[in-house]
């Protein structure tokens, strides 16, 4: 997959020091969103998720050691953050409002309902990898990070990324011809 312009520009802004969390904020927070999203931080949460991280790294920014790249050890913060929203996602309780808030339209309509259609189709099978594949599928392919430093940031030997990597790919493949043969068959 090509590299995205925003994960080309967090790739250019690790390179930057970041020695101040108002930094890290500004350079990597569209990152941070989106890894949080691809972990499976649903949007209605995605701003606390992205405030706890920023909570951490205010926290242990000082701290970190540089063994790794700033982003990925920004990848790790937002792993335990999203992990632990969807352990308690799981005891939460939406409360429902008794009318449907209005929305405005833009101009843009169909290409915005494709976008978000596009991206919840992936979410969705990203939903179907266990945390091991999904976080190397995010890193490699998404984030485009290199083996070397996905393997670093999920704590596992560089063969066994490449492995969870190979493994992911096929079960993202097959989720995708599923969800093709389920639309052809409308």
């Amino acid at each position: 997959m090509p590299a995205t312009p925003d994960a080309t520009y967090a790739q250019r802004a690790d390179d930057a020091s970041c020695d101040d969390v108002r930094d890290v904020v500004r350079l990597h927070g569209p990152f941070i969103g989106r890894s949080l999203r691809y972990l499976g931080v649903p949007e209605a949460d995605l701003e606390d998720a992205a405030q706890e991280v920023f909570v951490v790294v205010h926290r242990k920014l000082g701290s970190f050691e540089g063994r790794s790249s700033l982003t990925t050890w920004l990848y790790g913060v937002c792993t335990r953050v999203a992990s632990a929203r969807r352990r308690s996602a799981a005891h939460r309780k939406e409360s429902l409002t008794p009318e449907v808030p209005e929305m405005s339209v833009a101009a843009t309509q169909e290409a915005d309902v494709e976008h978000r259609e596009a991206r919840q189709r992936l979410l969705d099978v990203l939903d179907r990898l266990d945390e091991d594949k999904r976080a190397v599928f995010v890193l490699y392919e998404i984030e485009q990070q290199s083996m070397k430093d996905v393997a670093q940031e999920v704590g596992c030997p560089l063969q066994t990324a490449y492995y969870r990597l190979h493994a992911a790919r096929s079960e993202v493949l097959q989720a995708i011809e599923e969800l093709r043969n389920r639309e052809e068959g409308r």
